[in-house]
């Protein structure tokens, strides 16, 4: 069976440059980058290369990029330690960050008593800045603002230039979950003022297990993992070498070819919106996911007419590879938040979501491939309701 992998928002394929550079990385340079002999010294080298080329596309110093084991800690330690540390008394949300994000969120709330205000998305999964200005200005306590740059279940993506000055202009922090973005677009810190931003290697062809955070350095934001004066004392521990290098092997292909990339997965997209709505009747598009603007062009989350919980296992059946929503919320029984805020009640029964993302490996024949599997399943579907309704 051809497999097809559509679920590029749950994790990429590991470029093939990726995988040459770790192991040559695992076979040669396997030193302790803290020892003060020369394996260390080489190793050490390594990783400081790495974090120079990731503070250049970024735009910002090298001493602000703090590699972490992936964006799920690069998050917690933002969002924890502005609490424990920066004297953080309230945040402001939205209910549609990752777990990760809002769990974080919950937990200062419920240990460390903070005020967390959430900012209800509009029925599209747009967040009204206006709205947020208005909070921003309602209270004198010390405030982060933790909104995400683009949804991993329906690609909105919102204005963080905007938020940043917003936030800057009323004395408050500024934190973006950039997981989904980081590497798929350019970015200047220097002109758009976060504070905080987190990455994951994983989200663009790199390898699982590396990350960082964007810890702006006037915010003196301490290490929540204590033990060692690795990453500027902000996250102890022995570095990742191998991991650190594949991460920047693989920012360096995705900025070199960010251009060429971007053109593909676009019309991929495109390809795929047309093909669905010829294809599967009634489908709709989540979101701003079906749109060319406001949303990130790798995601696009869609809604089957029927109900139909067990369309991934048929799916991957078929030899497709597809996602009902996060991959971090699979197996729930019930619909994520993100889908909880962007569905009617009657379309959370009714319905069935389908989180479909792709990258610059993926080909028309996949899109074709599925929209003729979900084609045979709808019409097997449509037969069997008939059936039970004749009974």
């Amino acid at each position: 069976m051809n497999k097809i992998y559509l679920d590029n928002a749950a994790t990429t394929p590991l470029a093939e440059e990726v995988i040459d550079a770790m192991v040559s990385t695992m076979k040669m340079n396997f030193g302790n980058p803290s020892s003060t002999h020369s394996f260390g010294q080489e190793a050490k080298i390594l990783i400081e290369n790495v974090r120079r080329q990731v503070a250049d596309y970024l735009h910002v110093s090298p001493a602000e990029i703090i590699f972490t084991s992936c964006g799920t800690e690069s998050n917690n330690m933002i969002i924890k330690s502005s609490v424990e540390h920066l004297g953080v008394e309230r945040i402001i949300s939205s209910p549609m960050e990752h777990k990760c994000v809002s769990e974080s969120i919950l937990d200062m709330k419920n240990r460390k008593g903070v005020e967390v205000v959430y900012i209800r998305p509009d029925e599209k999964g747009d967040i009204d800045l206006n709205k947020l200005e208005e909070l921003l200005k309602a209270s004198d306590k010390k405030t982060l603002v933790s909104l995400m740059h683009a949804n991993n279940e329906i690609g909105n993506v919102v204005d963080i230039k905007k938020i940043a000055a917003l936030c800057k202009a009323n004395n408050a922090l500024y934190h973006s979950d950039t997981v989904k973005t980081m590497a798929h677009m350019e970015f200047d810190f220097s002109d758009i003022l976060v504070d905080f931003a987190s990455c994951s290697a994983h989200k663009f062809h790199g390898p699982k297990g590396i990350g960082f955070a964007f810890i702006r350095k006037a915010t003196g934001l301490k290490g929540i993992i204590t033990g060692g004066p690795q990453e500027r004392s902000l996250r102890a521990g022995t570095e990742n070498v191998a991991g650190i290098v594949g991460l920047g092997k693989a920012l360096e292909l995705c900025i070199n070819n960010m251009e060429a990339y971007a053109g593909h997965i676009r019309e991929i997209k495109e390809y795929a919106i047309e093909k669905l709505y010829a294809e599967v009747p009634n489908i709709k598009f989540n979101g701003r996911s079906g749109e060319m603007e406001n949303s990130v062009d790798s995601v696009l989350s869609a809604l089957l007419p029927y109900k139909n919980p067990l369309i991934g296992l048929q799916l991957d059946m078929k030899g497709i590879a597809i996602s009902q929503g996060s991959a971090c919320s699979s197996g729930a029984s019930k619909p994520s938040m993100v889908m909880m805020m962007v569905l009617s009640e009657d379309e959370m029964e009714h319905c069935t979501p389908l989180r479909i993302s792709f990258s610059h490996m993926t080909t028309k024949a996949d899109i074709d491939a599925l929209a003729e599997a979900l084609k045979e399943i709808s019409k097997d579907y449509a037969i069997e309701k008939t059936n039970v309704e004749h009974r």
